[in-house]
């Protein structure tokens, strides 16, 4: 089995995406206006993406989203080490020290395996409940 993670076009997250978080909502649903702005990751297992985030970074924060993991290939790891990944290339970035997320609220516990903490800030999109979650990183 190879892994391998590298950097991918944002078109070529939107079918994992609209798959594993929104597959009740049109295509377009799973799109974010600035994704072409973004670093967009994905994990390889034998040459097919099964995991996937998108990177942003404004000033010295730097917000990851849409990180999703293939149904069929959850609970192996894959996305913890696409978010180590992305954390460490944030951190090699030199000026970034903050990073966070909108973490659905039943996701807050994986967050915080990354030494993530919940904000104070919620919201609720398609039904969903969601947190702020943020980490000052050390650069």
């Amino acid at each position: 089995m190879h892994i391998e993670i590298k950097q991918i076009t944002a078109q070529e997250t939107y079918n994992l995406r609209h798959e594993v978080m929104w597959p009740d909502k049109p295509l377009d649903f799973v799109k974010l206006d600035n994704d072409e702005e973004g670093i967009h990751f994905g994990l390889l297992k034998n040459n097919a993406i099964v995991a996937v985030v998108s990177l942003f970074v404004e000033g010295n924060k730097a917000q990851f989203r849409k990180l999703a993991t293939k149904t069929s290939e959850q609970g192996k790891g894959y996305a913890t080490r696409l978010l180590r990944y992305l954390t460490n290339y944030v951190v090699a970035k030199g000026h970034v020290n903050w990073l966070w997320c909108n973490a659905r609220a039943d996701k807050t516990g994986f967050y915080k395996n990354f030494g993530m903490i919940e904000t104070d800030q919620t919201f609720q999109k398609g039904g969903l409940d969601y947190c702020i979650m943020e980490k000052k990183l050390t650069i």
